[in-house]
């Protein structure tokens, strides 16, 4: 880590530098609980769709309530393969024979998405450029543009809790 560029190993394995833009932002992840989402709360779901209809959550991230609306909606995510990120409001949750499950809405849609055993579960928290350690595994939110990748906000694993994203 510099001042303005972060050298980060890929999921893939490839070795880049990110350079980040004016003003980035960085977070910490903690440990949360399936039983910490509560109806209203804003989150992030990873998931993937189920043979049987409906998604499964790969993970799930509760925002703090300052970036509620963040990113709202439902896309495409590079997690795994047909994955979506889904990033909207608890509607309602449901413990049901098949384990637990949330009701989400956004823009005026409502998506169901099983969450299994064993999801990670995370929310935000504070951290410094001091955590930007050689080993810390990170989550970078930006975009590609032609002089390579930009990062406009940097997620960093802390005390153990990596970002599930």
């Amino acid at each position: 880590f510099s001042a303005s560029t972060l050298k980060v190993n890929t999921r893939e394995g490839e070795t880049v530098d990110v350079a980040l833009a004016d003003g980035w932002k960085i977070s910490g992840v903690a440990a949360a609980k399936v039983a910490d989402i509560k109806p209203g709360d804003f989150v992030g779901i990873a998931s993937l769709p189920k043979d049987k209809g409906g998604d499964g959550a790969l993970e799930v991230l509760i925002f703090p309530p300052a970036l509620k609306g963040a990113g709202e909606g439902s896309y495409g995510w590079d997690l795994k393969p047909d994955s979506s990120m889904t990033n909207a409001t608890v509607a309602d949750t449901v413990k049901d024979v098949d384990g637990r499950t949330v009701t989400v809405s956004y823009q005026g849609k409502e998506k169901k998405i099983a969450i299994p055993d064993g999801t990670p579960v995370v929310t935000l928290a504070p951290a410094t450029q001091d955590d930007l350690i050689p080993g810390a595994v990170v989550f970078i939110a930006g975009e590609k543009a032609a002089s390579g990748t930009i990062g406009h906000q940097v997620v960093v694993g802390k005390d153990g809790v990596v970002p599930p994203m």
